[in-house]
């Protein structure tokens, strides 16, 4: 019956007339548009690139052969035929006239049905004569046909040849590739040894440039240390022979003032035969006892005089009830009135302890706080360092510090003249 269905292929291997194999070829050049580029069947890649209005004409024999030999083409272009006919109101719905009948008969051939009985009939005349050019057509399509498959088996001859050259070249490319690893792996591993040696000897290297960098660091510290001790040493003694000068020139002022000197009125030539003058003695503060407050005084006005004073020897003698705190803030500040009133050079020695708060300096008073040494230490230190011949008075009543400062030349006052003298200010 019509809407039987055929086994595939039913019907296939009878002619089908020029009619009906054109609308197929047309309905599958409007499906080819429709199609991904991917799902393309090969043999209608380059068809698919014909334009629209070519792909039909030109494209007829590939496309022809697609739904002859493709079964997925061929399904694939009957379901664009369903859904056409069902949107248009259904494929079933009776149709009238050749062109309805041919397209039915572009449905059965494309679903394996009957179909030869749906092809509407043609004049014999000019079935004929289309009989005749197809078959010319034909001819001549079996002719290109053959030239093609001549050149086709040439070129798979020359393909096969290629082939096989390509093959012995892969071969041995493939040796090649085999002896390069082989050698990548010697090398790989001789590399290895060689970073290995490499970083231990970065590492020595690292060390030893360490040690290098280290001993230059000692070195420099080293060689800095000694500038600087040869500075304060070049300093000291410039500032001791500064110091020595100033005394001496101050000393000379001093004496001129003290034995009020007048001013020289008589040349050498005058001198020649001097009358005799009696002496007239001065009186001065030479032999007075150290207890007395008043020879302080005389010391420290003499030019560029330095008085040393052992803090708290000094401060325990005069404030005993009071904290160490106080004892320092009484005498650092009777010590500035006495520099203002003197012009002497004061400095302060305290014995340095953990956790006490240093004194603030005060104007015309050096404080200083020992470290890893004794007061009565740093007093030796400091009457050593003075140039000889500057007045230098130390207030102490510690018995060996007085021995040691004044075998050094230094004047020596009790600790109990000083305090005497602040209070009397």
């Amino acid at each position: 019956m019509a809407g039987q269905e055929h086994s595939p292929g039913a019907g296939e291997g009878a002619d089908v007339p020029e009619a009906l194999r054109a609308a197929l070829v047309r309905l599958a050049a409007d499906v080819l548009a429709d199609i991904e580029p991917a799902r393309t069947p090969p043999s209608l890649v380059a068809v698919r690139r014909f334009a629209p209005r070519r792909r039909a004409a030109a494209g007829a024999l590939p496309l022809w052969a697609a739904l002859r030999d493709d079964p997925e083409f061929r399904a694939r272009v009957g379901r664009a035929w369903v859904e056409n006919h069902e949107a248009a109101g259904g494929a079933a719905a009776p149709t009238d006239g050749p062109v309805a009948a041919l397209d039915d008969a572009v449905g059965a051939w494309l679903r394996h049905l009957p179909w030869e009985h749906l092809v509407p009939p043609s004049d014999p005349g000019a079935d004929d004569g289309a009989a005749a050019r197809r078959l010319e057509g034909a001819e001549r399509e079996v002719a290109r046909l053959r030239t093609e498959l001549a050149a086709a088996r040439d070129g798979e001859r020359a393909a096969r040849d290629e082939l096989a050259g390509l093959q012995r070249e892969l071969r041995r490319l493939r040796s090649d590739a085999d002896r390069a690893r082989s050698e990548a792996r010697a090398l790989a591993a001789a590399a290895e040894k060689d970073a290995e040696r490499a970083a231990a000897d970065l590492a020595a290297a690292a060390d030893e440039r360490a040690l290098a960098a280290a001993d230059l660091r000692a070195v420099a510290a080293e060689r800095a240390a000694v500038r600087d001790e040869a500075r304060t040493g070049q300093r000291l003694a410039e500032t001791r022979v500064r110091l020595l000068l100033d005394t001496v020139v101050d000393a000379a002022s001093g004496l001129r003032a003290e034995l009020a000197l007048p001013p020289v009125r008589d040349l050498p030539a005058d001198l020649v035969a001097p009358p005799e003058v009696a002496p007239h003695p001065r009186p001065s503060s030479r032999g007075r006892s150290v207890d007395d407050p008043v020879l302080l005084d005389d010391l420290l006005r003499l030019p560029r005089a330095h008085l040393l004073v052992d803090g708290y020897n000094v401060s325990k003698t005069g404030w005993p009830h009071t904290t160490l705190v106080d004892q320092r803030r009484l005498l650092v500040d009777g010590m500035a009135a006495l520099a203002a009133q003197t012009g002497a050079e004061v400095t302060c020695c305290f014995d340095g302890q953990p956790g006490l708060r240093p004194v603030a300096a005060v104007r015309g008073v050096r404080v200083l706080f020992t470290a890893g040494e004794t007061a009565d230490d740093l007093l030796r230190r400091l009457v050593a360092a003075e140039p000889a011949g500057r007045v230098l008075v130390v207030a102490t009543s510690d018995r060996e510090v007085v021995h040691d400062v004044e075998g050094a030349g230094a004047w020596a006052v009790p600790s109990a003249t000083l305090v005497e003298r602040l209070r009397r200010r």
